[in-house]
C-alpha cells in the first residue's frame, strides 16, 4: 500500500492487481466508492452484527470499488473504529449548510485527491446497508460500457442506491440547491442533461433499507442478464484486504477557510 502525504496527513493509496470489467481493466475503469452517513448513529446502527459502515466498505471493496471514502461526522471516534482495518478513507464532512449534495461533492473531491484516476463514484448512502458485492461490480461493469450516464440499479423497476456518477458531472453537482435531498439531485442531473441507465440486478438491499431485517428481504432475483460477458466470482477480492491497513482509518478534515 503506497501512501500519500496530505500536509501533516498521511492517507493510503491503495493499489490492486488489475481485474477485467466488461473488457476493460481496473486501471482504465476507476470507481470509488463514497459512503453518506447523515449522523454517526445512521452509521453504527447494527446490521446483522456488524456496524452498517462496515458492512458497507466490505461489500464495496469487494466488488471491485476504489478508493473507498465514508463522509461521516466521527465526534467520538466510533465510526473510525467501527472502520478498523478497512482499506478505507473517512472524510470530516462539509458543512451542514451545504446540504446532502454539498456531502456528495466532498466525498468524490476526497477520492479524486487520493486516487487521480478516479472516473466515477458510487453515491451510497449509509441506510443502504443490504447492497451486495456482486452489484457493485455489476454497476462497475456498466459505467465500462457507459462512461458518461448516471448509472443506478433497478428492483422490479424501482431505481436503487448506490447510483454512480461519472466525476466529470461534479460541476453540475455543485450548481445544485443544497435543500435538495439525495434522490432529488440525480433528478436534477437528469434534467440537466445527464443521461441515465438503469440496470435490473435483481438486489432487493439496492431500494430497501436497513430499517427492514436481512431475513424479511425478498428473495434476491439476479440481474436477467449480466451487464457484459464477464464471469464474476462474486467476493473474491475479501481476502485480497491489504495486510498493513491502519488500526483505523486516516481521516481528511475538512479544508480550513
Amino acid at each position: 500500500m503506497a501512501l500519500l502525504a496530505k500536509g501533516s496527513l498521511i492517507v493510503p493509496r491503495m493499489r490492486r492487481p488489475g481485474r477485467r470489467l466488461d473488457g476493460y481493466t481496473a486501471a482504465a475503469v476507476t470507481v470509488a466508492a463514497v459512503i453518506l452517513a447523515a449522523t454517526p448513529a445512521s452509521a453504527l446502527a447494527d446490521a446483522d452484527g456488524l456496524p452498517r459502515i462496515r458492512r458497507i466498505a466490505d461489500a464495496a471493496w469487494a466488488g471491485g470499488a476504489i478508493p473507498i471514502i465514508v463522509v461521516s461526522f466521527d465526534p467520538d471516534g466510533d465510526v473510525a473504529r467501527a472502520l478498523a482495518g478497512a482499506p478505507v478513507t473517512l472524510a470530516e464532512p462539509a458543512r451542514v449548510e451545504a446540504g446532502p449534495v454539498g456531502q456528495m461533492v466532498r466525498g468524490i473531491e476526497v477520492a479524486a485527491d487520493l486516487v487521480a484516476e478516479t472516473d466515477a463514484a458510487l453515491l451510497w448512502p449509509a441506510r443502504f446497508g443490504w447492497v451486495g458485492p456482486e452489484t457493485v461490480t455489476s454497476l462497475l461493469e456498466a459505467h465500462g460500457g457507459t462512461a458518461d450516464a448516471l448509472v443506478r440499479p433497478s428492483f422490479r423497476g424501482e431505481a436503487g442506491w448506490p447510483a454512480l456518477v461519472p466525476v466529470p458531472v461534479l460541476e453540475r453537482l455543485r450548481e445544485i440547491a443544497p435543500d435538495r435531498m439525495p434522490p432529488d439531485v440525480l433528478t436534477d442531473l437528469l434534467a440537466g442533461g445527464v443521461a441515465l441507465r438503469l440496470v435490473d440486478l435483481g438486489d432487493p438491499g439496492t431500494v430497501i433499507d436497513g430499517e427492514t431485517a436481512r431475513v424479511d428481504l425478498p428473495p434476491y432475483d439476479g440481474p436477467p442478464e449480466p451487464p457484459s460477458d464477464h464471469v464474476h466470482e462474486w467476493g473474491a477480492e475479501v481476502a485480497d484486504l491489504p495486510e498493513d491497513a491502519p488500526p483505523v482509518p486516516p481521516t481528511v478534515p475538512y479544508p480550513a477557510d
